[in-house]
């Protein structure tokens, strides 16, 4: 007898839909499972029948033939062990085939019939009701994320037998809702808080510009210094996020099986730190089926690079293209892929392989030569990329001792959220562009116009310093942001001085 399953996998961040075909004859028993399946796919069937017999059931003595279509995709992942099982169940009549219609099947079979959370649970449930389909039933772990999605019923299941009794319309379960405006009113709860900080108002400056105009930036100071502490409340001070972007980047965090098990939406920004160590692939995705990578984790968030000159030359050179076009492309000989990658970057650097080659209070060890080669290690066109360069000095025991309460991030994020909506209305013809670090050249001279007094100061600089183009357009975006945080409709002069201050690694102290 003959069934047909529906199913669902992912490849990349998207999803697709799987036919299940099971066919059971009277011939030599065994199970063949066909239609380009992986590895884990072809362990499924020790796993389905060990489940099917300890859930109570007859396993069929017969010949099974499972074809998981489009065949000519891959097929990845233990999520087809529950449809492969479901497929068997009602090709010998256990299920009535006439309540499988309509519905996808998804989970992870243990030997004893319960169901394990599975991967991509999100971007499955957002493709099923693209498709049509009315119900999706899946491991109860895995069904809070899925819940996202209006439109759908969910159910969320315990073990096969539980599944099966479902279908059959046995018992009765409850559909697995999830409020999403209880889940916002809990964004932006950090436990980190600019109001730790003790000094370095100038960092901090430079961290309220980065924030509001969505620019790159790299904080260069001696070991001690804060640096670490400063990137890691970056997030505090960034707007809070939309439900468009949420359900992008916990479709990303779905399909990496990265989304903590209580959490259903990624409600707060993301903040990735790797190691120097990151393998290029790691950062930026890859692998023989590719997968995202640190990049697309940061989506709509912060990707801090601490010790940035550690990190191995070709593993910054990959990052150009995300920064560049906020996204990264992954081609394999079969297939081509594309993630999301549209963060902002905080990193953080010593002055010089001993750190202390700007600190007044300790001596540098270095010879100039040791220097320079460990300047080397970041490339012009990625310091091109990086928007502000911000020096972070050695805090004063002045400073750390005071009693004096630094401003919360609170504050700062109110500051940032109007500069934000700013260039929203700016941009709201435009495609693709939200703040001004996604200006392209077009929009920098439509909206970065400079009086004769701000020109004049620009061209010194540029002349002085021997900026590129590239920098002189950041520089331009830099002070569009210190211009909107102000609320000021033009471009002063002093908005380009503070825009120049930001390329610190630009200035004659560090090219000798």
């Amino acid at each position: 007898m003959l069934s047909k399953i529906f199913s669902s996998s992912t490849i990349g961040i998207d999803a697709y839909l799987v036919e299940v075909e099971t066919n059971v004859e009277k011939q030599i028993p065994g199970i063949i499972i066909v239609g380009l399946p992986d590895n884990v796919v072809k362990e499924s069937k020790e796993r389905v029948i060990a489940a099917i017999k300890n859930s109570g059931f007859a396993f069929p003595i017969k010949k099974i033939t499972i074809n998981l279509a489009p065949a000519d995709i891959k097929k990845e992942g233990s999520s087809f062990d529950l449809p492969i099982a479901i497929g068997i169940l009602t090709a010998t009549n256990i299920v009535q085939e006439e309540y499988t219609n309509d519905t996808i099947f998804l989970g992870e079979l243990s030997l004893d019939g319960t169901l394990r959370p599975i991967k991509g649970a999100l971007p499955i449930t957002v493709e099923a009701k693209k498709r049509g389909v009315k119900r999706i039933i899946l491991p109860v772990d895995s069904a809070k994320e899925a819940s996202i999605v209006d439109g759908i019923d969910v159910f969320g299941m315990e073990n096969l037998l539980e599944v099966v009794r479902f279908v059959n319309n046995e018992i009765e379960k409850g559909k697995i809702f999830t409020n999403k405006e209880e889940l916002f009113s809990r964004i932006n709860l950090y436990h980190l808080d600019f109001s730790d900080v003790k000094g370095q108002e100038n960092v901090k400056r430079a961290l309220e510009v980065a924030a509001a105009g969505s620019h790159n930036i790299l904080m260069i100071g001696p070991p001690g210094s804060g640096k670490t502490m400063l990137a890691k409340r970056i997030p505090s001070i960034l707007p809070p996020m939309s439900f468009d972007e949420a359900l992008e980047t916990t479709k990303i965090h779905s399909v990496a099986g990265i989304i903590p098990k209580e959490q259903s939406l990624i409600t707060e920004r993301p903040f990735r730190s790797p190691h120097h160590t990151v393998s290029d692939a790691a950062l930026v995705g890859g692998g023989s089926f590719p997968r995202p990578g640190e990049v697309s984790y940061a989506h709509h968030g912060v990707l801090f690079l601490d010790e940035l000159p550690e990190f191995k030359k070709n593993v910054l050179e990959v990052l150009r293209q995300p920064l560049e076009d906020s996204r990264v492309t992954v081609s394999r000989s079969k297939l081509s892929l594309e993630f999301p990658a549209n963060f902002m970057l905080a990193a953080a650097m010593n002055p010089c392989p001993c750190g202390y080659y700007t600190d007044p209070g300790r001596e540098c060890t270095c010879a100039p030569p040791q220097i320079q080669r460990y300047m080397a290690k970041i490339s012009g066109p990625l310091l091109d990329r990086i928007d502000i360069h911000i020096e972070v000095p050695a805090v004063k025991y002045k400073e750390l001792s005071t009693e004096v309460k630094s401003e919360p991030s609170s504050e700062i994020r109110a500051r940032v959220m109007k500069a934000r909506e700013i260039q929203l209305e700016r941009f709201a013809g435009s495609r693709n562009i939200y703040n001004n670090a996604d200006m392209g050249s077009k929009e920098v001279r439509q909206f970065c116009k400079l009086d004769s007094a701000s020109a004049e100061l620009l061209k010194m600089a540029m002349t002085k310093l021997g900026l590129s183009a590239r920098a002189y357009d950041r520089i331009l975006k830099v002070s569009r942001t210190i211009a909107d945080l102000e609320n000021s409709a033009d471009i002063l002069p002093q908005h380009i001085s503070e825009a120049i201050q930001y390329r610190s690694l630009d200035r004659e102290l560090w090219k000798h």
